[in-house]
């Protein structure tokens, strides 16, 4: 029996991509997995794979940006549950132009949902996570975390930004019994990069995004932290395709 049979996992961005995955593999797993994203049709349709397979599994709207809505899935989880094992704070967006294309609404958006998402994940769970003396934040960045590319300055801001809250996280919650782990995907397949309206920016990306890593893989990087013992904190994971 797999050691995450029974945990509680809360997954943001779950409609599609590495959350979807996740969701799968997890729930494969014997988690009880608690998902959520702002395209309901869709969770509802993960949803019903994961029970057909015998899975455990709770829908719940969310907008990360909304602190209310982030507030009320982890509310989800602990009251059918009784706990939260982990939180998966994986929603992002990737709307990449120039900065001298002033996408600003677009640079915006990133900053609501790739920072604010993030930190709404962390203000919701960590009173959690302190009361019942455990718990897992899973914070998913990017190889942008680490270096920046041509028209992605403030997706890699972004993704610094997580990297650098992530950092903090994990010292100020040392001996509290929560464990933290950056999770830094390189190229992935996934839907992330559908976002971009500048040409150029969609052009140099779908060049990029050739070699591109299946989402089962970060998948498995987020179960191989999940799965340590209590007393092994794996803080920081980067994936990158190999050739």
């Amino acid at each position: 029996m797999s050691v995450l049979n029974g945990k509680v996992v809360v997954i943001t961005g779950a409609s599609s991509g590495i959350g979807e995955t996740a969701a799968r593999m997890l729930a494969s797993m014997g988690a009880h997995v608690v998902i959520g994203a702002r395209r309901v049709e869709r969770l509802e349709s993960l949803a019903s794979d994961i029970q057909g397979a015998g899975g455990s599994v709770v829908i719940q709207q969310l907008d990360v940006t909304e602190l209310e809505q982030m507030q009320a899935i982890i509310g989800a989880a602990k009251s059918r549950f009784g706990k939260v094992d982990a939180i998966i704070n994986n929603a992002g967006v990737m709307p990449l132009s120039s900065l001298e294309a002033l996408k600003i609404d677009e640079w915006n958006r990133m900053i609501d949902v790739n920072i604010r998402g993030v930190l709404h994940g962390i203000a919701s769970g960590l009173p959690v996570m302190k009361k019942q003396g455990f718990g897992h934040f899973i914070n998913i960045a990017s190889i942008g975390a680490y270096e920046v590319t041509p028209s992605a300055a403030v997706y890699c801001a972004t993704k610094y930004a997580v990297r650098a809250i992530t950092d903090g996280l994990q010292q100020e919650t040392v001996g509290l019994g929560i464990r933290v782990t950056l999770v830094s995907p390189g190229v992935t397949e996934s839907e992330l990069a559908e976002s971009i309206t500048d040409n150029q920016a969609r052009e140099f990306m779908n060049e990029y995004r050739r070699n591109a890593l299946p989402a089962t893989a970060i998948a498995r990087a987020i179960v191989y932290a999940l799965e340590q013992p209590v007393h092994v904190d794996v803080s920081e994971l980067v994936i990158k395709p190999a050739m």
